[in-house]
């Protein structure tokens, strides 16, 4: 499934939307243009607007883009950290169960969490 790239140019009254190849929508609100998006390009294919993956690159300052573009790599980079360290938690924790036969109240303690969330990590 190919995805439509789509700049969002902001103006008066909203946002314009250009899509590569295809054309030009227009939405009030970022919030709605995906919608609009999808509604376009099912008109001009003929088809479901679900089944279209849009990517909506907003146009704004540059230095702001730059910014922006900094944090959702940081916010990326710290959600796959907390992923790594959520499942090294859940190991440690069965490890500390199972091979060190501690009690549920005691892994609480050593990971230095509550009970009720060791018990979560030994669930999973």
């Amino acid at each position: 499934m190919s995805v439509y790239h789509v700049t969002a140019k902001r103006w008066e009254r909203g946002w314009e939307l250009h899509i590569d190849g295809v054309g030009v929508t227009q939405s009030t609100s970022l919030a709605g243009a995906e919608r609009m998006v999808r509604d376009h390009l099912a008109l001009a294919f003929d088809a479901d607007p679900d089944t279209f993956q849009v990517a909506i690159t907003p146009e704004i300052d540059p230095t702001l883009s730059a910014e922006l573009r900094e944090a959702r790599e940081k916010a990326d980079a710290a959600a796959r950290l907390q992923r790594t360290a959520a499942e090294m938690s859940r190991h440690v924790a069965r490890e500390l169960h199972t091979r060190c036969n501690l009690s549920g109240a005691d892994v609480a303690a050593v990971l230095g969490v509550s009970p009720q969330r060791a018990s979560q990590l030994l669930k999973s």
